[in-house]
């Protein structure tokens, strides 16, 4: 007999009974287009169609050279067949990170549809030219926001951040082009692995995953990449 009693109906509910019944879709290998950056490509658009909000949001997993992780949500801005690219100050805690130990892990949370895509691979720095291209592309506000932030610092309140801000705005006004900080740029990952998840009942979900054959490979091309399935 066992002596387990359900809780009574006003008891505060436990994180351990928080549960989702995933039961949108499912995967098989011919879901998926040949090549990683069609099928990214082909699910994200999927996602946008379904409303999700900064669908190109992902967390992005770095270490120190010793191993201590760190975890943030930054906003993809490009992907295509070198890679995922994400730009940031060059002097924050993920980039120092990244230059210390060049390695990444990108995770695109996309649970409203029962999905997500997770990658791992290598990392180097975007070339200037394509850093300053892609800064002058950026919203006025966030440009300046880039010079008046030293990300990641400690700072002693919201004051001194909004007062450099204001400084700036005076300085540079409504038209005077704003140069690209020599500590802001952007880093390119190169994918070893890129996998497909589909929620699925029972927790039995689908695992699909894309994995190189080559170091760099490029992710257009499918004759570069092996899929295999992964058990739950």
């Amino acid at each position: 007999m066992s002596l387990w009693t359900p809780p009574p109906e006003d008891a505060p509910r436990r994180l351990a009974d928080l549960r989702v019944a995933y039961d949108l879709g499912t995967l098989a290998p011919e879901d998926l287009p040949a090549s990683p950056l069609d099928a990214f490509h082909g699910w994200f658009a999927e996602t946008e169609a379904a409303g999700l909000p900064e669908p190109n949001a992902m967390v992005v997993s770095t270490a120190t050279g010793a191993g201590a992780p760190s975890s943030r949500t930054v906003l993809l801005k490009d992907a295509d067949a070198r890679g995922f690219v994400f730009y940031t100050n060059l002097e924050s805690r993920k980039s120092r990170e990244l230059a210390e130990n060049p390695h990444a892990s990108l995770v695109f949370p996309w649970f409203a549809i029962h999905r997500q895509v997770t990658v791992v691979g290598t990392v180097e720095l975007i070339e200037r030219a394509e850093v300053e291209t892609y800064f002058r592309s950026r919203p006025r506000g966030s440009q300046l926001g880039a010079w008046a932030s030293a990300q990641s610092s400690v700072i002693d309140g919201r004051e001194g951040l909004e007062s450099r801000y204001a400084e700036l705005v005076e300085q540079y006004g409504d038209d005077t082009e704003i140069p690209v900080p020599d500590f802001w740029g952007g880093w390119l990952i190169r994918p070893s692995a890129i996998e497909f998840w589909q929620g699925r009942p029972s927790r039995l979900h689908d695992r699909l995953r894309f994995s190189a054959s080559a170091d760099q490979a490029d992710l257009s091309n499918a004759a570069n990449w092996e899929l295999e399935r992964l058990s739950p």
